[in-house]
């Protein structure tokens, strides 16, 4: 994985968020993140996304994905959601990632 701090794959963003301490699951369904360690259910708009990776498609629109570390804001647990980005994305989560956001510090 050359270039880890800028990956050119999902996997590759998946796999340095979880180095970096984004290993919660959080499973995103209908606009609701469930964070999997204390189980809080959050709108798409309470999640505290720290770091936001975007893939394109080289010819399809439906290849784009998003790749987001987040941290729930009830217990401070730190994970990884991945989403369509494009077409089939969640409209909610679209118009949460193009928010300007103040720059975290880990």
């Amino acid at each position: 994985m050359a270039g880890m701090d800028v990956p050119e794959t999902v996997s590759e963003a998946v796999a340095l968020l979880e180095r970096d301490g984004y290993t919660a699951e959080f499973v995103l369904t209908d606009g609701v993140a469930r964070c999997g360690v204390c189980h809080h259910e959050h709108s798409v708009g309470e999640l505290i996304i720290e770091r936001v990776y975007r893939f394109e498609g080289d010819s399809d629109p439906a290849d784009e994905a998003i790749v987001i570390g987040v941290r729930c804001a009830e217990c401070g647990s730190r994970g990884v959601v991945v989403s369509a980005f494009g077409p089939d994305a969640d409209p909610e989560l679209v118009h949460l990632v193009r928010q300007p956001r103040p720059r975290m510090e880990d």
